[in-house]
């Protein structure tokens, strides 16, 4: 398999997909059908997750509802087996909570003419200073 010459295109479609149905409470747990049932990995706030079913456990933890999500970057990068590499930075605010940074890294694996995320790292940008 041949680089993707479209990754950054398939980058940005996949996070503009990926966060109206996140962000979305009614929608949330749909998420699910981004990950394989075996072969996806999640590490949310340094808790790392295998398998698509224990990936839908951890989304349907969360407790807040409203979701205000700027976007301030999206890179992307092309793998060698054709699948796409992409780096978010925002900002987001969870119901009442104070807006925080955030930086959320996933990894597409192709896959039959489509793609599932195979590693999906995600991190409130939230430092211990003095």
């Amino acid at each position: 398999m041949a680089i993707n010459p479209q990754y950054e295109a398939v980058g940005k479609g996949f996070v503009q997909q990926y966060y109206a149905i996140f962000d979305d409470p009614a929608n949330r747990a749909n998420v699910v059908n981004f990950y394989s049932t075996t072969d996806s990995f999640m590490t949310f706030e340094g808790h790392q997750i295998q398998g698509a079913p224990k990936i839908l456990e951890k989304v349907q933890s969360l407790s807040f509802q409203k979701i205000n999500r700027i976007i301030t970057t999206i890179d992307s990068q092309p793998t060698f087996d054709g699948g796409v590499l992409i780096n978010v930075l925002g900002r987001l605010q969870c119901d009442e909570d104070p807006p925080h940074s955030y930086s959320q890294v996933f990894l597409l694996k192709a896959n039959a003419g489509s793609f599932f995320v195979a590693h999906d790292i995600f991190r409130l940008n939230i430092h211990n200073s003095a």
